[in-house]
């Protein structure tokens, strides 16, 4: 039988600029990711969409968050496999679609890490545990979109 698990954040609403959203155009788009013990973490809406450019919005956060797991996911494997990996950063992209009426989704999602492993690396078994990931990810598991993956390597000039 599967264990359920709860994961619980709180947002806060920061843009009322003192009428609330009695107007449309009078309020900003702006809200914070409030957990306890934790950062807080400063977010708006999509620019397209009257959102700061400067702070997440959903979307990112959303992105960020299917590339996150899936990079730790690939930490574990690979370290399973024997493959040393020194470091690991992920470019990912999400593409998006909107209606006339505003209504949006995401259609795919490419993630794009680059990964420097040790000396000696199986960079063949290293790419295939992309390919693995998406069986166990507990975000890539939960998006009805595609994702796929084109990962870069390096291989370090010393081992650790």
């Amino acid at each position: 039988m599967a264990e359920q698990h709860d994961f619980m954040s709180c947002i806060e609403w920061t843009g009322n600029r003192g009428e609330g959203t009695k107007a449309y155009r009078g309020y900003d788009r702006t809200w914070d990711i409030v957990s306890p013990d934790k950062p807080i973490t400063h977010c708006s809406n999509d620019p397209r969409l009257g959102g700061d450019p400067k702070l997440p919005n959903p979307e990112d956060l959303f992105v960020s968050s299917l590339a996150a797991c899936h990079m730790l996911w690939y930490l574990h494997l690979a370290s399973q496999a024997g493959i040393v990996v020194l470091a690991y950063r992920d470019a990912p992209i999400g593409v998006g679609e909107s209606t006339p009426d505003g209504a949006g989704r995401f259609i795919r999602a490419i993630l794009r890490p680059h990964i420097v492993v040790g000396k000696g690396a199986d960079l063949t078994r290293a790419e295939a545990i992309h390919h693995e990931i998406g069986e166990v990810c507990f975000i890539a598991r939960s998006v009805n979109f595609p994702v796929t993956y084109e990962p870069t390597f390096k291989i370090a000039e010393q081992s650790p």
